[in-house]
């Protein structure tokens, strides 16, 4: 089979297409057959050697996490799967970029019906984030206030449909120029912060979910109220003591795979309630220049690879 992997540190021409074997299905594994693979910042970033400090990550690797599919394959022990089912998955920060992947059985869910697979694939990572951000210990959202800081990217623009899904009103922060899709996508208010401060349209905020990181930080700390809730997926150099010494309760989200919560938004999907935004769809051969176009930052939604 063909695969992407990087066998020094770099930048997106590092990565190398070549042949490697085909992965088995394990025990509690599904050997899914990928038709589309999304490409997310972590993955340039590991290229760049943001994980080469952990424990047992040596080189050559094979960057991605999300896969859409179908079964190829079933490992002992796994059940309500069956081969040739339509699948997709977040699989972990690396591993993805390959027309096979063999992934546990408990990070893989039935592919929404009414997506293609590349919708489906730029789903997982991105959208489980906003939902363990937003959803956390399950939260009840009905009739809370959410702000989400950075909506028109991946992460922003699925927890603006999740929150509003969920019955929450929601306050986003976009760029004059997204303002019109993040309002598509369900957002009660659009706020361009680089022009207006944020505290002129939210008030009284219950949860805060942060994808940007950046020095507004502070700012919208101060429109929580009581005892609410900061949930940060993006950490800028800001300290969140000053939140929590004001009873603010903050959360730095570190993405997990579920193949529950994949369920959940397939239901959403089906029923209408949620939809991914996807920038460009290219080829598995160019891998390069998707990596590429997500470290420019200049996309509005997913790139996807189809192969």
């Amino acid at each position: 089979m063909k695969i992407v992997r990087i066998h020094e540190y770099g930048g997106p021409e590092r990565l190398v297409f070549e042949d490697a074997p085909a992965p088995v299905a394990g025990p509690g594994q599904v050997l899914v057959a990928v038709k589309a693979i999304s490409v997310n910042p972590v993955d340039w970033k590991v290229c760049a050697g943001a994980l080469k400090a952990v424990p047992n990550f040596a080189l050559p690797q094979t960057p991605g996490g999300d896969i859409a599919g179908t079964v190829a394959a079933l490992g002992a022990g796994v059940e309500g799967l069956a081969v040739g089912d339509a699948v997709y998955a977040f699989i972990g920060l690396t591993g993805a970029y390959a027309e096979q992947v063999a992934v546990a059985a408990s990070s893989v869910a039935r592919k929404p019906e009414n997506l293609s697979f590349e919708e489906a694939a730029a789903v997982p990572l991105a959208a489980l984030t906003a939902w363990q951000g937003l959803l956390k210990d399950g939260r009840d959202l009905a009739g809370l206030h959410v702000l989400v800081h950075g909506a028109a990217g991946g992460v922003g623009s699925a927890a603006v449909q999740i929150a509003k899904a969920k019955g929450a009103r929601v306050t986003a922060t976009a760029s004059a120029k997204n303002a019109a899709l993040v309002t598509e996508l369900g957002a009660d208010a659009v706020v361009d912060y680089r022009v207006m401060p944020v505290s002129g349209a939210a008030k009284d905020v219950d949860i805060v979910l942060d994808c940007v990181g950046d020095s507004l930080g502070f700012s919208l700390w101060a429109l929580i109220r009581g005892a609410g809730t900061l949930a940060r997926v993006a950490a800028g150099r800001d300290d969140p003591k000053p939140a929590e010494e004001a009873g603010i309760t903050v959360t730095q989200v570190r993405v997990q795979p579920s193949a529950g919560q994949l369920g959940e938004l397939a239901a959403l999907a089906e029923a209408g309630a949620f939809r991914p935004v996807i920038a460009k769809v290219l080829g598995f051969a160019e891998a390069r220049a998707a990596m590429e176009l997500s470290r420019e930052g200049h996309t509005v939604g997913k790139i996807v690879m189809r192969v």
